[in-house]
């Protein structure tokens, strides 16, 4: 990774940032690198690149999409970086797209399934899906405006590993994405298993809309119900109950509702009752997705 993969992806994205209009030296500090690195990079030409990225069955389609996401996580933060590269990466060990190159360098691996095994399948699902809520996590916190659209119950999102059949599979953050000092901040890492809630309000979801993947949960009032119309959002509205009525009065509710009325929805709002605090929950294809989608309506939220 360190010796092929690594400098052939700095490149890249190097090349690719410098297309934006970067300085040379802007560049180097967003790949924590030298600027005289950063010039042989660009003088260079692509080809070394895409030849090193070969060796793990890189296709240069593959190596435009990675470069591509590579130049908006860092140009958002070095540990941005770091969580997009980690996911990249697994993916490949995971698929077994490393594998030759790497019994090339060393023939003893020849029967070496590790990789496969710990980063493909559901495992390597979880890894990968470990990474892009924490990716998401950090889209978050860096925004200022996000705090105004977070509930009293705090916020958590969620994000189905691979084909998620039950809570376990789900991956969520540990005691929830909480304000503090005027911003958010997630309490723990994101682990599968850290919401039976979130879980099962994105599996019921999942069930009649299968391109949801992720969902997330916010606060829920006249200004945001303005904001889902000017977005042209559909809403799945369920509520009324009390806190007594059973041991997840959501996840009950919009069960009875998907079962009764499955129509289609973007979103799901749940109108609370006596002791339940209103909430919406949007759902999206990914992670970066549906926090980009929570970034949007807050920022409408905030100017309205």
């Amino acid at each position: 990774m360190s010796q092929f993969f690594l400098p052939a992806m700095r490149q890249l994205v190097a090349i690719r940032l410098r297309s934006q209009g970067l300085s040379q030296s802007r560049i180097a500090r967003l790949l924590g690198t030298t600027q005289a690195s950063v010039s042989m990079y660009l003088s260079s030409g692509s080809a070394k690149a895409d030849s090193a990225l070969s060796r793990f069955s890189v296709s240069k389609a593959d190596a435009e999409l990675y470069s591509a996401r590579l130049a908006s996580a860092v140009s958002s933060g070095a540990a941005e970086g770091v969580g997009t590269l980690a996911s990249i990466w697994t993916g490949i060990l995971g698929s077994g797209a490393a594998c030759g190159a790497h019994r090339t360098l060393y023939p003893g691996l020849a029967d070496c399934d590790v990789c496969v095994r710990a980063y493909g399948g559901q495992a390597g699902a979880k890894a990968r899906a470990v990474a892009d809520v924490s990716e998401a996590v950090r889209l978050l916190e860096s925004a200022a405006s996000f705090v105004s659209v977070m509930p009293e119950v705090s916020v958590n999102l969620a994000l189905a590993a691979g084909e998620a059949t039950s809570p376990s599979d789900v991956v969520a953050i540990p005691g929830r994405i909480v304000k503090v000092r005027g911003r958010a901040k997630a309490m723990l890492p994101p682990e599968a298993g850290a919401s039976a809630h979130m879980a099962r309000v994105l599996l019921l979801a999942r069930a009649v809309r299968p391109e949801f993947k992720a969902c997330i949960n916010l606060r829920y009032d006249d200004k945001v119900a303005s904001v889902l119309k000017r977005f042209g959002l559909r809403v799945l509205s369920v509520g009324g109950r009390s806190r007594a009525s059973t041991d997840d009065p959501t996840v009950e509710a919009l069960r009875r509702r998907l079962e009764s009325s499955p129509d289609a929805f973007d979103a799901v709002v749940d109108e609370g009752g006596n002791g339940i605090e209103p909430n919406l929950y949007l759902f999206a294809s990914g992670a970066r997705e549906v926090a980009s989608l929570a970034l949007r309506l807050a920022a409408s939220y905030s100017a309205s």
